[in-house]
């Protein structure tokens, strides 16, 4: 009797869960008018389990949703350079940033892009991207690491999160339940091209960039010396087409080095372009 009752109670629970899935994705489709009307019960009781709530996304939550957003990208946006020493020589700057960053705990991940346009972005879940152009651009190390820095400051900032946050209400596509995850991804994949950051989240990325720079032994200046560079280019590269202006960035960023930070790792130009040589 005990045996019967306790798969009954069982089937009833698994039926209690896909109803309140299916409750669930009812109340998003009604409160998200962009959402095609045509969708089938199994779209419903997927959309209900893969709901995400912006507002308390866990570390986990946001790497998963960063991972799925990596995966869009190399698919089909960008394309990742195959040179394994470059790989490898850009992820051990990396590594060695985040480490001492001031958020170390979640995994992070350098790719370089066959691009020799000069760009840098990052999207959330510890995902870096940096574009060939931009390295042949970088006089030395500690240039290169100071853009990475200034990255791995969005992500520790969380700015990737409130950016969709904020796309996601913008656009009426957050439900009672929250976000739907695939509506997450591809607003993740739109924004890593868009980067709309806002100038105090440009601001804070460099603040936090310059005490990575500092905690890991590299030149502060480095940070200063690159952006000189891209405000004498001739043309706007990528890198700073929706930031603010540079001149404001760089006069802040004098103010908040510390001399005693000034020089230190990676000013060797001539072993840095012996470290990419291949990639020439």
């Amino acid at each position: 009797m005990f045996r019967y009752y306790s798969q009954f109670s069982r089937q009833l629970r698994r039926w209690g869960y896909i109803c309140l899935s299916i409750a669930i994705a009812l109340v998003l489709t009604l409160g998200q008018p962009m959402v095609a009307q045509a969708i089938s019960w199994g779209d419903l009781i997927l959309r209900g389990i893969q709901v995400v709530q912006l507002s308390s996304l866990s570390d986990r939550q946001e790497v998963e949703i960063g991972q799925q957003i990596n995966q869009q990208l190399t698919r089909s946006q960008v394309r990742i350079l195959q040179n394994p020493q470059v790989n490898q020589y850009v992820n051990q700057i990396g590594q060695r940033l985040a480490a001492s960053s001031t958020r170390p705990n979640i995994p992070y991940r350098f790719q370089v892009v066959d691009d020799r346009g000069v760009n840098a972005f990052a999207t959330m879940g510890g995902f870096v991207y940096i574009n060939r152009g931009l390295l042949n651009l970088a006089s030395n190390e500690a240039e290169l690491a100071s853009v990475m820095a200034h990255e791995i400051g969005h992500i520790a900032g969380r700015h990737s999160v409130a950016q969709m946050r904020k796309t996601a209400v913008a656009n009426g596509l957050v439900g009672a339940a929250g976000l739907n995850r695939n509506t997450a991804v591809n607003i993740g994949v739109e924004l890593a091209f868009r980067r709309p950051n806002s100038r105090q989240d440009e601001y804070s990325a460099d603040a936090l960039g310059l005490e990575t720079l500092a905690k890991t032994g590299y030149a502060q200046s480095a940070m200063v010396n690159f952006m000189s560079k891209l405000l004498q280019s001739r043309s706007t590269p990528t890198f700073l087409s929706t930031h603010p202006a540079t001149s404001e960035r760089i006069d802040r960023l004098q103010q908040s080095i510390n001399p005693a930070n000034t020089y230190g790792d990676g000013l060797d130009g001539v072993t840095y372009r012996s470290r990419l040589r291949s990639l020439s």
